[in-house]
């Protein structure tokens, strides 16, 4: 049934809306609004961050009951779920200031878009299951392009609407998130239902061999603790310097199309090492456009700060996933990835809290950058010691 698919490209157009919807929207576009919200309604930087740490929290529990859900119900039924309510989510947040309010939506926020974003891989993997080279290219823009999508939009609008509006219109930029995630349902919806998903097989699991990846698990928790600072904080930081919305809008752009273009850069060094070395790269280019910012705070500095990081930020799940593909059985594929998952999951809901109340300690949100690219850096090196798990006679 899924060979005999009709319009794949089409199918994964919508699916890649989803995921700009719960990537690229729910997890992100908060970094834009954060100023705003933050200057309008008093917050403290520990408490911006805040938020975004339940969001993460969500994330978690979204990815941890996906695991057990996906198996009686099926990826296309949750990945349908967790997109509807995602979408209601980021439209209720701009209905009221309140903390609790707050806090509320940006948890279900995490919470539906985990169950969301979790499925869309294993519909994706069903469109061109006998040509490898078009699935890889399928997964690889399905991540890069529906994430930076978002991260386009988002960019390219909220910071010029903001500031043509005031800070006070922050809330209908939350409203505008919502209107566009309502209008990419229909699409979305549609080729969720296009795909069919066999049952998985039972088999009898083998342990992981969790002592020789343990280079890899440390630097993928680098990745999750340090990343997502500069997501959170970096139009903060960028208000701070006194920057205007056009240059907010700029930068954003150019993160987002990095992010689109970043699966076709980083194809060679995937396809050359089986041990750690991808995810060391990736993490050091993170690493240095997360610190850009803070070291060379102009607009030069900035925009090369967004493509460095856009180039690898989305690539970290890619390496990963590369590494337990060619050093484990297939059968183990899928308890892996859901591994580092839980792992990232659990380690990216410290970074933004921490951040926020390093920020305030320090009476500016730069030492918070600049302590997330040494995290990085330390998840890096981690990554470095990791040897492949068998090596060939």
């Amino acid at each position: 049934m899924s060979g005999e698919l009709k319009r794949p490209w089409l199918v994964l157009f919508g699916l890649a809306l989803g995921v700009t919807v719960t990537n690229g929207f729910a997890r992100f576009a908060y970094g834009l609004i954060l100023p705003a919200m933050k200057a309008e309604l008093g917050w403290t930087y520990a408490q911006a961050g805040w938020l975004n740490t339940v969001n993460a929290l969500g994330y978690l529990g979204g990815a941890v009951l996906t695991m057990v859900l996906i198996g009686r119900i099926g990826p296309s039924r949750l990945f349908s779920f967790g997109l509807v309510t995602t979408a209601v989510a980021l439209f209720a947040t701009g209905q009221d200031e309140a903390m609790w309010w707050q806090t509320l939506w940006r948890i279900l926020a995490g919470l539906f878009g985990a169950m969301s974003f979790s499925t869309a891989g294993a519909l994706t993997a069903q469109l061109f299951q006998t040509e490898p080279r078009k699935n890889a290219l399928a997964i690889a823009l399905l991540f890069g392009f529906g994430g930076g999508a978002g991260i386009v939009l988002a960019g390219a609008v909220l910071p010029l609407m903001i500031g043509a509006w005031g800070n006070g219109s922050w809330p209908w930029a939350w409203t505008l998130i919502g209107l566009a995630c309502f209008a990419m349902l229909p699409l979305s919806l549609w080729a969720a239902r296009a795909v069919h998903v066999p049952p998985p097989k039972e088999h009898r699991a083998a342990p992981l061999p969790l002592r020789g990846m343990l280079g890899e698990m440390a630097g993928y928790a680098g990745f999750g603790l340090g990343y997502i600072v500069y997501f959170t904080f970096l139009s903060a930081w960028m208000t701070e310097q006194g920057a205007g919305p056009p240059l907010i809008a700029s930068v954003w752009v150019m993160l987002g199309i990095c992010l689109c273009v970043s699966p076709f850069v980083w194809r060679p060094v995937f396809a050359r090492f089986a041990s750690g070395m991808p995810l060391a790269m990736v993490l050091t280019g993170i690493a240095i456009g997360s610190v850009l910012p803070v070291i060379l705070p102009n607009a030069l500095g900035l925009v090369l700060s967004a493509a460095i990081f856009g180039l690898s930020v989305f690539m970290s799940p890619g390496a990963v996933t590369n590494f337990v593909r060619r050093n484990l059985d297939p059968a183990a594929w899928g308890r892996a990835i859901s591994l580092y998952t839980v792992i990232f999951a659990v380690a990216q809901t410290v970074g933004p809290y921490a951040a926020g109340w390093l920020g305030d300690l320090a009476g500016g949100i730069g030492v918070s950058l600049v302590a997330a690219a040494v995290i990085l850096m330390a998840g890096a090196v981690c990554a470095l010691l990791q040897r492949p798990l068998s090596q060939p006679a």
